[in-house]
């Protein structure tokens, strides 16, 4: 790999480590390019706080650090300014308006809420309805169809405890919109260092005998997670029993602001 663009910092409450240990790391271990992208803040009312994003406030803090960091080590490595986004209908545009106003590389989509985390639900639990699964579906292309993300963070995430055929059925439309829209379909790696249900291999079984694009996401919440998927144990397999190659992991990057 080449490029890692799903990096975190301390400010979702769940990562550590500063963004220099990030990109020191990421340097040792052969990257060219680092994209951080951690979870979007998102224009909440007043009373509601979340406790795994920063909050809107801290946005000129996280570009502008990132802007100096990306002077700093210009010609050992290329920093990129980003965020994983939880897209949502009611939030997205007033957050897009607001993120166009700092410096900005690109976006991913991540999804772990459907409808949005206020409103809807957290698909990382078990998911027991089909009503669930198919809001998560329909949350994810939604997102996706706004043009804006340069990739689908673990698209598998949804932890549907039905029936394959049911789970299947509602999962290929995503990848049937990936292909359309020429989104790459993130494999997690974070999934594999922290024992998740994630990546899954009804998805990407199923994912890979449709030919759309892949990229490998370290989604690292520490600094040592930036590593090379040799050094992840149980990915090697499990790329090879799928049959898929990233290359050297670079895709095209979408600016939002264009």
């Amino acid at each position: 790999m080449l490029a890692n663009y799903h990096t975190h910092t301390p400010r979702c409450h769940h990562a550590i480590g500063s963004e220099r240990e990030y990109i020191e790391q990421a340097i040792k271990a052969g990257f060219k390019i680092l994209g951080f992208s951690d979870h979007v803040p998102q224009p909440y009312p007043e009373d509601f706080h979340s406790t795994i994003r920063m909050e809107m406030s801290e946005i000129p803090d996280y570009t502008g650090t990132l802007v100096k960091l990306k002077e700093e080590y210009k010609g050992q490595i290329d920093i990129l300014i980003g965020y994983e986004v939880e897209y949502s209908r009611r939030f997205f545009p007033t957050l897009i308006e607001e993120l166009k106003k700092y410096p900005l590389d690109y976006l991913i989509q991540g999804q772990h809420f459907a409808i949005n985390e206020i409103d809807g639900t957290y698909v990382g639990w078990p998911v027991h309805t089909e009503e669930e699964l198919i809001s998560y579906v329909e949350t994810t292309i939604e997102g996706m169809e706004t043009g804006l993300f340069t990739y689908l963070a673990h698209p598998d995430l949804v932890n549907y405890q039905g029936p394959d055929d049911i789970y299947l059925k509602h999962m290929r439309k995503i990848v049937e919109k990936a292909i359309e829209l020429d989104i790459p379909l993130e494999i997690n790696m974070y999934g594999f260092s922290d024992g998740r249900h994630y990546p899954c291999d009804r998805f990407f079984k199923m994912a890979t005998e449709m030919h759309p694009k892949f990229v490998l996401g370290c989604d690292a919440h520490q600094p040592y997670l930036v590593r090379q998927p040799e050094d992840v144990p149980g990915l090697p397999e499990f790329l090879k029993k799928h049959g898929i190659d990233c290359g050297d992991n670079l895709v095209t990057i979408k600016d939002p602001r264009a």
